[in-house]
């Protein structure tokens, strides 16, 4: 079946700019639905056109965004002040659990979201549609083996070497300006004895902060940075498979789990057709779609490529819930102390 794929540049507005958008299908499509997402567009479009394939009827049009970006147009549209998606998929999960919170989202209900578990469906609002993991990226010709991070034990340790070849040279997210970064962040601090003793490592090893997941790994790559903290999976999986020396580890101790976050928004014009999304997404079709992709990892297919060893279980995936206990994050006070404790990690460097 083919598809059309239509380049739109995107005017200014008040919420920012879309980092991309592009559209699948017939101009003249008698149905149109309108998806918001943070996933790239260099890794999602296959499954934008899988879908576009099952559904010739139907006009997509996608806007990649930023995640705190598209969270602020959705808060914008709830409100009625700015123009609604149909559909919004991010990976900063606690955004999303937030607008549903907020009575910003509509329910959806199907035989494939009923099925989904507790920890990917809350209130049938807010659904998981990947598995990736949260991983250490490192560069594989200047990274020696002796050195790899296995586990956050072992970053700690390496960063705490006063011959300081890492000083300056390891990365993570800025997590004021990134909502995956904060997300993983927090999570850690949530779920981790280690979270102290690594930030004072970080702030030992003049760590920086930067920005997004692509440019992280391009530094990693050219050697500016030689290892990367929490940087999701499937972006560093891509890479690594075209690029020899990107390695990529998934932490020993315990990794994140995330899946990126479905929701149908309250002002939705054709949720009929974001919830036909929705269901492709979790169906085995859409599964294989995204596991092509890197977007969706089983224990069995982490360990086929090398991201568990041996001495590692399931057990040491941590998924990260829908649920409300991803509203502590997003507390106003709580958010200012913990950015605010976060880059004074990092100032004075």
């Amino acid at each position: 079946m083919k598809y059309l794929i239509v380049f739109i540049f995107c005017a200014t507005s008040a919420y920012g700019d879309p980092e991309d958008r592009r559209s699948y299908g017939p101009q003249d499509a008698s149905d149109r639905i309108l998806l918001r997402g943070t996933t790239d567009l260099t890794i999602f479009e296959s499954v934008l056109a899988l879908f576009s394939a099952q559904n010739p009827n139907l006009r997509i049009d996608y806007e990649q965004w930023s995640s705190n970006g598209l969270y602020t147009m959705a808060v914008n549209a709830c409100a009625g002040t700015a123009e609604a998606a149909d559909l919004l998929i991010s990976s900063s999960v606690d955004q999303q659990v937030k607008l549903v919170n907020d009575g910003c989202a509509q329910p959806y209900l199907s035989a494939a979201t009923a099925a989904l578990p507790d920890t990917a469906n809350w209130r049938n609002e807010v659904f998981g549609i990947t598995r990736e993991p949260a991983v250490i990226v490192y560069n594989r010709d200047l990274v020696p083996e002796q050195d790899l991070p296995l586990s956050r034990f072992h970053l700690i340790d390496l960063l705490r070497e006063q011959d300081g070849r890492y000083d300056g040279k390891v990365a993570t997210y800025d997590i004021e300006q990134s909502g995956l970064g904060y997300l993983f962040a927090f999570a850690d601090s949530q779920q981790a004895m280690t979270f102290g003793s690594l930030t004072e490592a970080f702030a030992r090893s003049k760590a920086v902060t930067t920005c997004c997941s692509s440019e992280i790994i391009d530094q990693v790559s050219s050697g500016k940075y030689l290892i990367a903290y929490n940087i999701l999976g499937s972006y560093a999986l891509v890479r690594a498979a075209a690029d020899p020396k990107i390695g990529v580890i998934a932490p020993s101790d315990y990794t994140l789990m995330l899946s990126r976050a479905a929701l149908i928004p309250k002002h939705a014009r054709n949720p009929t057709a974001a919830g036909r999304f929705v269901d492709f997404l979790i169906s085995d079709m859409g599964h294989d779609a995204l596991a092509a992709e890197q977007l969706y990892l089983t224990p069995t297919q982490m360990r086929d490529k090398g991201l568990l060893g041996d001495q590692v279980s399931g057990t040491n995936l941590r998924p990260i819930p829908l649920s409300p206990v991803m509203l502590v994050g997003l507390d106003d006070q709580r958010r200012r102390h913990f950015i605010q404790q976060w880059q004074d990690t990092f100032d004075g460097r």
